[in-house]
């Protein structure tokens, strides 16, 4: 190997743009062609080594061996908490970072290795049904955008010159099913409601968060692959947006351009507009013969490759990969934050935030002078159901019943399964599995609560071509909303019992069983919830730790409530747009003690398009406990001359209570809030009244107190 350390591209001084072009001088246009997909070979004469830019860390590093599992996505939506959101991205990017340097110490630079990661999933969760959905950070664009940046910046650091690692922003622009048509599907919303709901979150992620890569969908938008869109990936991402970074295809998008959206007649066709079109990397192999074939046939120019290739190389610039250790401040992280007390905490305190207590008759917390307590369910002592999907392999796994039993101090705890996860029989040598209703029958008339582990498991739940999501047919999408048949025998032979029930949900995306929500004493969402996720369950049931999560998401009551899953335009999808009462709204959650809101003030009754709207509220802890709640801003513009969404989130905040103290809650609501779509998707201001709400949730959540006040806007900006 030449020694390159005088070479302009190591030069730490001279800017990332002179380093690049020095770099990009120097290769062959055969190594350049080379560096067009994700698999580098390295330049020896150069000093480069391969590069893998395959890796993923949507809830910790994943697929590299042992690492801390926070909560799945959805579950830390739910704690609707950005400033613990981005304390667990930093814990991630040490972790990926250590796990990256001791890697190549070994002489390892093999997939899921490296520092570029295809994290965070920011499409919107539009249909329940659809196998992603858990994910995402929910439903609303408000909230999934508040996430994004808070975990995007959390992932690539704070410093000036170098990022930690680089973060993705995926599926750009619209992904959310049907996962079984994803390589063949043609998505064509109206332009308002791609401004409007689709692109708010990718535009915050670029904006605010200077997010490094953005991958695009396998869809097709308007008729063009999103992997080669220019729309959305020269006219929106970089001419609108001022995006600066790298675009990554999705794996194997190219290949589906040709075999299935059949919009190009082979890998040259592919290549070409994509590359033109504003797509970098290829997540495949396409290019392995579609670049060389694409040139010589004139399809595409050096300068085309030095464009795409100008983007990656700066990214690895940026991450330090020319320079040495000891300039780098994040190389020095030490291996030993790999799965560390200090993270396994955080995942502890994430999975209790998490959690959403979505009814309680009063049986929660569970009485210190309990003797007997029966839990059963598929999931009660399911390690699957901790971790989701996209994840590492975590030091430490409690489990529900393991979390339970370690509570529950001197108090009996019965356990048995009492039924299958699904309707479908599993068989053994002898028959089928003795699902023991019986038996948890019998344990439950023992018992002075029963806490049965009900849901939803990574089984039932995916994404397309996972051998892991059971219903194959849909690609990983479920096919309808409501629990399993013997699920819900379980539930109904244990509440015939008279012992109090509380049910115990996991899954990624919501169940409705209408006869349980009205019947059992208590209903707990615990999503996914992490490696110390049982830990965090038995915490909130026996009240050591007051749960304030939020639904990121609407329950609704059946399936009879769902639009077409291929409808992509958002009338009647989701709380915005919705006009039928659910059974539980997006934003509720419960607290064991009770807070009180006073004193809504807004800054503006007539409020001009130019200023910013300052909304104060008074909020009062008035229970007996100490707590968390959270508090929310929703908007509706009453009399507007187009579509809008019947209401929407435009903030929120996370506040801790002493019992009897009151803290004062601002919010600014910025003009861009505000502005409405015409059908071109173009943002425009009109005069007309504003509802708010300021509250503890959906202001029809009949379990939230809400405080509503009323302003004008005026488009006079003199």
């Amino acid at each position: 190997m030449n020694n390159t350390a005088n070479l302009p591209f190591r030069n730490i001084d001279l800017n990332i743009d002179g380093r690049a072009s020095d770099l990009l001088g120097r290769l062959t246009i055969e190594e350049k062609l080379s560096m067009m997909n994700h698999e580098w070979d390295g330049v020896e004469r150069l000093g480069i080594p391969s590069y893998n830019w395959s890796n993923e860390c949507l809830h910790g590093v994943a697929r590299a061996g042992t690492a801390t599992v926070f909560p799945q996505a959805i579950g830390m939506a739910a704690s609707w908490n950005v400033d613990l959101m981005h304390q667990v991205a930093d814990a991630i990017s040490d972790e990926a970072r250590a796990k990256h340097h001791e890697s190549v110490r070994m002489g390892d630079r093999s997939t899921y290795k490296g520092l570029t990661f295809f994290s965070p999933n920011i499409n919107l969760f539009r249909d329940p049904r659809w196998g992603r959905g858990h994910e995402t950070y929910g439903e609303d664009p408000y909230l999934t955008g508040r996430m994004a940046v808070a975990f995007i910046t959390g992932l690539q650091g704070n410093d000036p010159k170098y990022l930690k690692i680089a973060a993705t922003a995926k599926h750009y622009a619209i992904h959310s099913g049907p996962e079984s048509q994803r390589m063949t599907f043609d998505v064509a919303p109206s332009k308002r409601d791609l401004y409007e709901t689709y692109l708010p979150a990718f535009r915050a992620a670029v904006q605010e968060a200077k997010v490094e890569s953005v991958m695009s969908a396998y869809n097709r938008l308007y008729g063009k692959p999103c992997c080669a869109n220019k729309l959305l990936l020269q006219d929106i991402l970089r001419d609108e947006w001022g995006f600066d970074g790298y675009v990554v295809s999705d794996g194997g998008a190219y290949d589906y351009c040709h075999d299935t959206h059949m919009v190009s007649r082979g890998p040259a066709e592919t290549t070409a507009m994509s590359c033109k079109n504003g797509c970098d990397l290829e997540l495949g192999n396409v290019v392995d013969t579609g670049a060389a074939l694409a040139l010589q046939q004139g399809l595409i120019t050096e300068t085309d490759i030095n464009t795409v290739l100008l983007r990656t190389i700066k990214a690895l610039i940026k991450l330090g990969f020319y320079d040495p250790d000891d300039i780098v401040p994040y190389a020095s992280i030490p291996y030993d934050v790999v799965g560390c007390k200090k993270h396994m905490d955080l995942s502890l305190e994430m999975a209790q935030q998490s959690i959403v207590l979505v009814k309680n008759n009063g049986i929660l917390p569970l009485s210190s002078e309990i003797k007997n307590i029966a839990v059963m369910g598929p999931n009660a002592d399911s390690r699957s159901v901790l971790i989701g999907n996209y994840n590492g392999i975590p030091s430490k796994q409690i489990t529900a019943l393991t979390g339970i039993q370690q509570a529950a101090g001197d108090a009996r705890v019965w356990f048995t399964q009492g039924c299958d996860l699904t309707d479908k029989p599993i068989f053994f040598a002898f028959g089928a599995k003795d699902r023991n209703l019986s038996e948890a029958v019998a344990a439950a008339k023992r018992s002075d609560a029963a806490i049965l582990c009900m849901g939803l498991d990574p089984t039932m739940e995916g994404e397309n071509g996972d051998p892991e999501a059971g219903v194959t047919d849909l690609g990983g999408d479920r096919k309808g909303l409501e629990l399993p048949v013997c699920q819900q025998e379980l539930i109904k032979a244990i509440q015939a019992t008279g012992t109090p029930v509380v049910l115990v949900l996991f899954g990624g995306s919501p169940v409705a069983a209408p006869w349980a929500f009205e019947n059992v004493a208590a209903v707990v969402q615990a999503f996914y919830p992490g490696e110390l996720g049982g830990q965090a369950i038995a915490d909130v049931l026996f009240g050591r730790v007051n749960p304030a999560g939020r639904m990121p998401i609407t329950m609704l009551k059946s399936s009879e409530q769902l639009l077409p899953m291929a409808d992509y335009n958002m009338a009647g999808h989701t709380y915005r747009f919705m006009t039928d009462t659910p059974s539980y709204y997006f934003g509720h959650g419960l607290s064991y003690t009770a807070f009180a809101y006073s004193n809504l003030i807004i800054g503006h009754e007539v409020l001009l398009q130019t200023q910013t709207q300052i909304i104060e509220v008074d909020v009062t802890n008035v229970g007996k406990r100490d707590g968390d709640e959270v508090v929310q801003l929703y908007v509706k513009d009453v009399a507007s001359s187009v579509p809008v969404p019947v209401i929407h989130l435009e903030g929120f905040q996370r506040i801790h209570l002493k019992s009897g103290e009151t803290k004062t809650v601002k919010f600014l609501l910025q003009p861009e809030q505000l502005s409405v779509y015409d059908d071109n998707g173009q943002p425009f201001f009109e005069c007309g009244e504003y509802h708010i709400w300021v509250g503890g949730g959906h202001p029809n959540d009949p379990d939230a107190i809400t405080l509503k006040s009323t302003f004008c806007l005026d488009t006079f900006t003199v």
